[in-house]
């Protein structure tokens, strides 16, 4: 096989262009379980531009819509070496929004009806972490000057590039970035699969992977092996090199803090659209606001909530977890019914919120509505008519629902931690500065008190109406990020 891409490889690269393979074992429209799913979706598009061409690379779930699997032409297949195994792997290939998008295809790994929670995950991620370095030796017009990896999915690229790939022509030259989307999720596993799945025994990574007796931990071994390593906001990038957000790798992030870097997260700002959004029944913009307080009384019209408000109507639209500051939230939900003020909550998680939620649900109709659920349309009909959007967040490495919600002209209230910090100005009463409300604790009173101040700013219609209008302005699309990592790629290559 070797022999065969030497002689389809030798070609004249053109090295002026920087290309960058951007793998992701999710991207929004074909599959999409959370961030990393818009992420994977939204940023190449923005990267691709006359000097730099981006490439997707995903496997081919069977729960991708059957609408793209019709648009995928076949390129070919081939075997991937994975410890003692020899595995099928179909190259597929389709441009979307101007990207070229590659999906590999494996029925054993991949024909499953969720994408992640598997019995044998350690095994499907590393599939698909071996199966991208195999697949550049069968695309013939394309070998990376940069691998783009994301979370722990994808962090045993490095690992296997550096251990098992380095050597074969045109793999000596490609560097890698490691972006960490959520450090809660590492992808942990016996040490088992050092050996019999990944094939490293006996190589640095057999110990640079170890993270305790028995364990193995796929992030950790990406940490270490990648040339760069990136996070989803700059506060979140200085939280992760201390003890509280580090999940138990704050040592290595100070170690490697010369090469971490924190680049915020953008929105399609396309897709989330006021002045164009396919489900909102009324559109609006900065300028013409008036489409906003309609479609806040046709949401409570189909929400069941009462329609004779005038009070602000709270939104939570989250995964419902702790990570997510729900108990903050919980807690004062006799306040918000007491101050006259709704809420609506859509998202689904963890039992004992959901029975929370619900509880509050049943005993205050008509001021609460719970919807145990993800619609992506009734999400942006929440985004459009909620008042103020709830995000306490005990951590937050982006967060993209703030920026959505402003977006919108729907006031966020956050703690300020990661990207919440990051794209939340703390509204400042006497100036009028700020796009938002704001607490530093993780502490119920401290929530109260930031609702409390917007409940004072709703009581002045013209500052309220001034604030809404102004973070519609606020430009948070992928513009400003994607030049950010165009030159992080071009430092790291040296051109």
């Amino acid at each position: 096989m070797r022999q065969i891409y030497h002689r389809k490889k030798k070609i004249i690269m053109e090295k002026e262009k920087l290309k960058v393979l951007f793998a992701s074992f999710e991207a929004a429209p074909f599959v999409k379980t959370g961030g990393l799913g818009d992420v994977a979706g939204s940023l190449p598009k923005y990267l691709n531009d006359k000097d730099c061409d981006v490439r997707l690379i995903l496997p081919k779930l069977s729960c991708i819509p059957q609408r793209f699997v019709d648009r995928m032409e076949y390129v070919e297949n081939y075997t991937v070496p994975l410890g003692w195994r020899e595995s099928y792997c179909g190259l597929f290939e389709m441009k979307y929004n101007g990207v070229t998008i590659y999906f590999l295809d494996n029925e054993y790994y991949f024909r499953r009806d969720g994408v992640y929670g598997e019995f044998d995950d350690g095994e499907r991620v590393a599939f698909f972490s071996k199966a991208v370095l195999e697949t550049l030796l069968h695309i013939s017009d394309f070998m990376p000057d940069v691998i783009h990896c994301n979370d722990w999915h994808t962090a045993l690229i490095p690992v296997f590039l550096n251990e098992q790939y380095k050597a074969l022509w045109g793999f000596d030259n490609i560097k890698t970035v490691l972006t960490v989307h959520n450090l809660k999720f590492q992808g942990q596993f016996s040490d088992f699969v050092i050996g019999d799945i990944c094939g490293l025994t006996g190589t640095d990574a057999d110990r640079q992977m170890r993270s305790g007796y028995g364990s193995a931990n796929y992030m950790l071994g990406g940490l270490r092996y990648a040339d760069r390593i990136s996070t989803v906001s700059p506060t979140y990038a200085e939280e992760i090199c201390t003890p509280y957000f580090g999940e138990g790798l704050d040592w290595l992030f100070s170690d490697r803090r010369s090469r971490l870097t924190g680049i915020l997260n953008g929105i399609a700002v396309d897709v989330f659209d006021p002045e164009n959004d396919k489900y909102l029944p009324y559109h609006f913009s900065a300028e013409k606001t008036a489409g906003k307080a309609r479609c806040k009384k046709a949401l409570q019209k189909e929400l069941g909530l009462n329609t004779e408000c005038d009070k602000p109507l709270f939104a939570v639209i989250s995964r419902l977890t702790e990570q997510k500051g729900l108990d903050l939230i919980t807690y004062n939900l006799p306040w918000i019914v007491e101050n006259g003020c709704q809420l609506v909550v859509l998202g689904q998680g963890d039992s004992r919120y959901e029975e929370a939620f619900r509880y509050y649900h049943d005993r205050y109709p008509g001021q609460i509505c719970v919807r145990i659920e993800f619609s992506e349309e009734l999400s942006h009909k929440i985004y459009a008519g909620a008042d103020a959007l709830l995000m306490p967040s005990r951590f937050e490495p982006c967060g993209l629902s703030q920026m959505i919600a402003m977006r919108y002209g729907t006031v966020p209230v956050v703690r300020e931690t990661g990207g919440l910090k990051d794209s939340v100005q703390p509204y400042n009463k006497f100036t009028g500065e700020g796009s938002g409300f704001s607490f530093a604790n993780f502490n119920a009173h401290e929530l109260r008190y930031a609702m409390e101040q917007l409940l004072e700013l709703w009581s002045k219609p013209r500052k309220w109406q001034a604030l809404k209008k102004h973070i519609m302005t606020l430009d948070f699309s992928w513009e400003a990020s994607a030049k950010r990592y165009r030159e992080m790629y071009r430092q790291l290559c040296g051109k």
